[in-house]
C-alpha cells in the first residue's frame, strides 16, 4: 500500500483510511469515557496506520485492520477502576435464579443513549468492545474475534458475557427477589443461552424449552426482556451520518498534509 517503494502512504491508502473515520470515532466514542478521549484515540489509531501503511498486507479488511489499531491503543491505555463490573460477580448473579432486574427501569435506561453509554462504562475493555462491535457496529463474532485476537468461540463468550454485564450496570441494583417453582430449565441454563437465542442460532428443541422457561419462570423474563432492549438500543448508537469533530478531522488531515508533502519531495 506504499508508492514505488516508498515507506510513505499512497494517496489511495489514506482515502481508505479517512472513509473509515466515521466507524472508528463511533467505535472510540462508545467505549471511551468522553468525547477528547475518542478524539485522541481515533486520531493516534490513524497516524498509527500511516505509519505502518506499508505493513498491511489486506490479510484483514482495512476496517479490521484500524479496528484492531484502535482496540489495542484502548487496551494498552486502559486501566481497572472501581467501577467496572466483576465477570465472575455478574455471572454469579445469573446463576442464581433468585436474580433478576427491574425490567421497566433497564428499558426506559437503555432507550437514553447517555444513560446507555454510561453503563458500557461500566464493562471492562475486552467485553465492552466485543458487545460494541456486535451489537451496536452489527458485525458479526468471526470479524469480532479477529480485531479481538481470540477465537470465535471465545468472542461469543464475550459478547453473551458483556450483554449481561451491561444489563446488570443499566439495573444499578435495582433487582427483584421472586420465587420460581416447576419451571423447564434450571435459571442459568435459560439465562445462559439467551444470547444464542437473541441472535437465532438456538435449534428448534433448545429454542422451546427456553421459550417454555421464559413463560413460566418469576425471575428470567425481565432479565430478557432488559438484554433484548439493551442489545437492540446498542444497534442504535450506529449512525451513518456520526459527524466526525472538527478539531479531529484538522488534526488527521494535518497528519497526512505532514506525510504527503514527504512524498513530494522524495
Amino acid at each position: 500500500m506504499v508508492d514505488g517503494g516508498s515507506s510513505e502512504p499512497s494517496e489511495s491508502f489514506a482515502a481508505q483510511v479517512a472513509a473509515e473515520l466515521p466507524g472508528l470515532y463511533r467505535y472510540a466514542h462508545s467505549i471511551t469515557a468522553n468525547e477528547a478521549e475518542a478524539e485522541d484515540l481515533v486520531g493516534d489509531t490513524v497516524v498509527r496506520a500511516l505509519e505502518r501503511a506499508a505493513q498491511y498486507r489486506r490479510e484483514a479488511s482495512i476496517r479490521t485492520w484500524l479496528h484492531q489499531i484502535l482496540y489495542h491503543l484502548a487496551v494498552d491505555r486502559a486501566r481497572h477502576h472501581a467501577h467496572e463490573l466483576s465477570v465472575d460477580d455478574v455471572e454469579a448473579r445469573w446463576r442464581d435464579e433468585a436474580y433478576s432486574v427491574d425490567a421497566a427501569l433497564v428499558v426506559e435506561r437503555a432507550e437514553s443513549a447517555a444513560e446507555l453509554r454510561d453503563a458500557l462504562i461500566h464493562l471492562p475493555q475486552h467485553y465492552r468492545s466485543a458487545v460494541v462491535l456486535h451489537d451496536a457496529e452489527g458485525w458479526p463474532a468471526n470479524e469480532v474475534a479477529r480485531v479481538l485476537g481470540i477465537s470465535v468461540a471465545a468472542a461469543k463468550q464475550r459478547i453473551r458475557r458483556a450483554r449481561m454485564m451491561l444489563v446488570s450496570a443499566l439495573a444499578q441494583g435495582g433487582q427483584r427477589r421472586m420465587a420460581n417453582a416447576g419451571v423447564p430449565l434450571s435459571c442459568w441454563e435459560a439465562r445462559e443461552q439467551v444470547s444464542s437465542y437473541v441472535d437465532g442460532e438456538l435449534q428448534a428443541a433448545e429454542r422451546a424449552a427456553l421459550e417454555a422457561h421464559l413463560a413460566r419462570c418469576a425471575t428470567c423474563p425481565p432479565l430478557y426482556r432488559s438484554l433484548v432492549a439493551a442489545t437492540t438500543s446498542l444497534g442504535a448508537l450506529h449512525d451513518p451520518d456520526s459527524v466526525i469533530p472538527s478539531a479531529l478531522a484538522e488534526r488527521v488531515e494535518n497528519c497526512w498534509g505532514i506525510r504527503r508533502a514527504r512524498l513530494d519531495d522524495s
